[in-house]
């Protein structure tokens, strides 16, 4: 176009009027029919065409920014922690089982298999007992390592029966002391059970006794244990069979 007509002039403020792009193309080209056709077909696609690809391109650039570090390595903790399912079956493994006994039963413990005889260490404890429960860790370590020599250990609880599955596997669970055969003491005869350890016990706690294979005390202590002691006499006996 050589001139710019008035109508021609009043449609090219179609640039500054809220009207979409097609609509600009259609109000300055209607003076020229032929001109009109060619926008539509072709100027329209191409247009249309490169908007279309200049999204595409700003939606794959955003998604293939790599990842931080930080978020890299939440991804791997969640994929990590939704593959470990715990099943019903790992919880009971995980949680100690603390066994009732009475004191007939806790004579039956005391006695030593005459096949396989081994030296048996007792640990009398409750979880109300402060001493008690700060000796608990030297004796997993005690257990830990001379039980693969041939060491039997137990422990036995004098708490309330009502504990049974509250206060007393919680502990043991917190010291590790899942794998150390539990018991808690629910005596019909106290004096028979205090009899059936040692006739100079008096019952009170912590107390720890050893016996040799052939089921003879051969070690006992009242109070917080000292570890050297303790581990001196299992080297003992452990060594006489």
């Amino acid at each position: 176009m050589k001139y710019l007509t008035g109508n021609a002039c009043h449609r090219i403020t179609a640039l500054v009027a809220p009207r979409t792009f097609c609509q600009w193309f259609d109000s300055c080209c209607s003076c020229h029919s032929w001109l009109n056709v060619f926008l539509n077909r072709y100027l329209k696609r191409l247009a249309l065409s490169a908007i279309f690809s200049i999204t595409a391109f700003l939606i794959i650039g955003i998604s293939a920014v790599p990842a931080s570090p930080q978020a890299r390595q939440t991804k791997r903790v969640a994929a990590a922690k939704s593959s470990v399912k715990t099943t019903p079956q790992k919880k009971a493994a995980m949680k100690p089982t603390v066994r009732v006994i009475n004191d007939v039963e806790l004579a039956m413990l005391l006695r030593r298999d005459p096949q396989q005889p081994r030296p048996l260490l007792v640990n009398f404890w409750a979880t109300w007992c402060v001493p008690c429960r700060d000796e608990f860790p030297d004796l997993v370590r005690i257990d830990e390592q001379y039980r693969p020599r041939g060491l039997d250990f137990i422990t036995v609880s004098l708490d309330d029966v009502s504990e049974l599955t509250q206060n007393v596997p919680l502990f043991l669970r917190q010291v590790r002391g899942e794998r150390i055969p539990a018991y808690l003491l629910n005596a019909i005869d106290p004096d028979a059970a205090i009899t059936a350890v040692d006739n100079m016990w008096r019952g009170e706690l912590p107390a720890t006794f050893l016996f040799d294979a052939r089921g003879q005390l051969v070690f006992k202590h009242s109070g917080r244990i000292k570890p050297d002691e303790l581990i001196a006499a299992i080297q003992k006996v452990l060594s006489t069979e």
